[in-house]
């Protein structure tokens, strides 16, 4: 069976249906989900409650990879996911592997393929670092601007990893980034995999994104305030991912709980939006419409989806 790639904006459903999915197949999941890879991120990344026995993390039995395995001060980009990935795969050469994730860049890097860019230096990266604390993230983008207008215009100012990133390349290479592409980026995945692309009605997404925040905030300012008083910095890697900034923010008493709930709402919605356009080139995805909250039935659309997979 060829693998089924669950994707589509956060909050939509994909690990309640991979998991369905894996349990119809008896499969096993890999997470495409840049911020559950970390320990210790666990309430506020929303990641699938299970635990680690003999090496595996579980949840409800199914093995799920890729998820509670990183270092909170280590990082981790597409190359490293195709590695992991193909390691995975060649461990299990029978078994049915499901994607599920939001992390577009992750997914298309294995399916299609990225360009081969330079990696970084511990220097570049500490070089960046300084330039981050000393101009802020508007700042460090409008630099991005004067490197590669190109680049800084595919990337939001607010997205802090990526625009260090491009900044990274062009300091190694002195040439910017969106030079040195060839443009596999904007190519779609082949049919070598079952694309499931989870499509709700905009503002049902809004309304799932705010219950979801409120339901997290209190988890996700314990797990903050956790690291910071063993005396992680707020720049700590798994520290900057999505809402734990804001959270930070309230523990440090620079935002209220509605301020920093707003905030992350907000940049959650963001997030989803960009997702959704990512997501969105790939025609060749089986589309499942969500209109109405009744209409997600994991077991329903995992045998919608199956009967696809095997024609």
């Amino acid at each position: 069976m060829k693998p089924i790639v669950v994707c589509g904006p956060t909050a939509s459903g994909k690990t309640e249906l991979a998991l369905e999915l894996a349990r119809q197949t008896g499969g096993l999941i890999i997470s495409a989900d840049s911020r559950q890879i970390y320990k210790r991120l666990t309430i506020g990344t929303a990641k699938p409650a299970g635990c680690w026995k003999e090496g595996q993390y579980l949840v409800d039995g199914i093995a799920y990879h890729l998820v509670d395995f990183l270092e909170v001060t280590d990082t981790f980009n597409a190359s490293s996911f195709c590695t992991q990935v193909r390691r995975i795969i060649a461990a299990y050469p029978n078994t049915p592997i499901i994607f599920a994730g939001g992390t577009g860049l992750y997914l298309h890097a294995y399916f299609v393929g990225m360009d081969t860019l330079p990696a970084g230096t511990p220097d570049t990266r500490a070089q960046l670092e300084t330039l981050l604390n000393n101009l802020g993230k508007e700042g460090l983008h409008h630099l991005l601007k004067q490197k590669d207008p190109v680049s800084a215009a595919q990337i939001p100012p607010g997205n802090v990893q990526r625009t260090m990133r491009a900044l990274e390349i062009f300091m190694l290479t002195g040439q910017p980034a969106s030079a040195l592409k060839s443009g596999s980026f904007f190519q779609l995945p082949d049919d070598s995999a079952h694309w499931v692309y989870l499509d709700w009605d905009k503002e049902l997404l809004a309304n799932r994104i705010a219950t979801r925040t409120e339901h997290l905030f209190n988890g996700m300012c314990e797990e903050a305030a956790s690291l910071l008083s063993e005396g992680y910095s707020p720049l700590t890697p798994a520290l900057k991912s999505l809402g734990y900034p804001q959270a930070i923010q309230f523990l440090q008493h620079e935002l209220s709980r509605e301020q920093a709930l707003e905030k992350i709402t907000t940049l959650t919605r963001q997030y989803a939006k960009r997702q959704r356009t990512w997501f969105n080139r790939y025609k060749n995805a089986q589309r499942i419409s969500l209109h109405s909250a009744t209409d997600f039935d994991s077991k329903k659309i995992t045998w919608e989806i199956l009967s696809h997979v095997s024609n």
